[in-house]
């Protein structure tokens, strides 16, 4: 009986599909840069909620404003665009669909 509910168990297990899980990457200013989650703000539509990685390196999830160009840090800590800032992909990136 053990056995015959082991072997139900393994079989629903394994036709459970999990979802994809795909990253957007793109070489920017000699960098590559993964975006690995990225959310639109309803109430705000120029403000996106996204986690990047850069070149490997995962970064917290941060409120990147594509309005106001700054970038704000789970702390709080607001920071602006840099030249070549990867925010700036971000905002790009998604002004294609206007």
């Amino acid at each position: 009986m053990k056995y015959i509910a082991f072997v139900l168990l393994l079989i629903l297990s394994l036709t459970v599909a999990l979802p994809a899980s795909a990253s957007i990457c793109r070489n920017w200013d000699e960098h590559q840069i993964c975006i690995l989650s990225i959310k639109r703000s309803a109430k705000n539509y120029w403000e996106y909620r996204a986690a990047i990685s850069v070149d490997g390196v995962k970064r917290p999830i941060e409120v990147y404003n594509c309005r106001s160009r700054v970038r704000v840090q789970q702390n709080g800590t607001v920071l602006p665009f840099g030249q070549n800032d990867p925010g700036e992909m971000i905002c790009s990136f998604f002004k294609k669909s206007s």
